[in-house]
């Protein structure tokens, strides 16, 4: 379990092995984890001086309320560049979309989104940075003839669009960082495999564990 998913910690793989196998305690989890010597490296904090605080926004009470985007980078073993569009629920921490190719335009970002606003799965609300992508012609246009409102983050404040972020650490870490595509189809089925493994099977500790 451990050599399939290295970025658990003890917490996940106590929740995967007690799927599994039932009640196990966490200590003897955490004592073997150790034994085997596959504690992760702890990251170090850095230390933020003369930050302004700002009250958090209000967080959605209710799936489909709101939704947050972003686009994530990778390359391809021959170094060619690959682009991922990310979508997430902000409630359900569902990942609703990973779109994946050498380049995404905002007029296949509105592709994207009308496919999901035709299966009822598009939130009422998006979040975004203010990426050429998403301030796009097509874009706004597309906003304004389906009514859908689109919330920008202030320039530079990635931490307004917290949800997101988050996710597209946990696609890095626990995907791309280790995978080496060799092709652009073999990364948009390996991306996909981990979106649903993500959704359905992936502890999340924001959930109670749950999926």
């Amino acid at each position: 379990l451990a050599s399939e998913r290295p970025e658990f910690g003890t917490p996940r793989m106590t929740v995967m092995i007690r799927r599994e196998f039932g009640v196990v305690n966490h200590k003897r989890v955490e004592r073997l984890y150790g034994e085997q010597g596959l504690q992760l490296p702890r990251r170090p904090k850095r230390r933020r001086r003369g930050v302004q605080r700002v009250a958090p926004a209000a967080a959605p009470t209710a799936p489909g309320q709101r939704g947050s985007m972003d686009f994530v980078h990778d390359v391809l073993a021959d170094g060619t560049r690959l682009r991922i569009f990310t979508l997430v629920d902000d409630f359900t921490r569902e990942c609703l979309a990973l779109e994946v190719d050498t380049s995404i335009s905002g007029q296949r970002v509105t592709r994207v989104l009308g496919a999901l606003r035709e299966a009822g799965k598009l939130p009422q609300v998006l979040v975004c940075d203010n990426g050429s992508e998403f301030t796009s012609k097509a874009m706004l246009m597309w906003s304004h003839a389906t009514s859908t409102k689109i919330h920008y983050i202030q320039p530079g404040k990635p931490t307004q669009n917290a949800f997101c972020e988050s996710f597209n650490g946990k696609l890095r870490n626990e995907c791309l960082r280790q995978q080496w595509f060799r092709s652009l189809n073999e990364a948009r089925l390996v991306i996909e495999q981990w979106r649903l493994d993500y959704n359905h099977i992936r502890p999340h500790s924001s959930l109670g564990q749950l999926t």
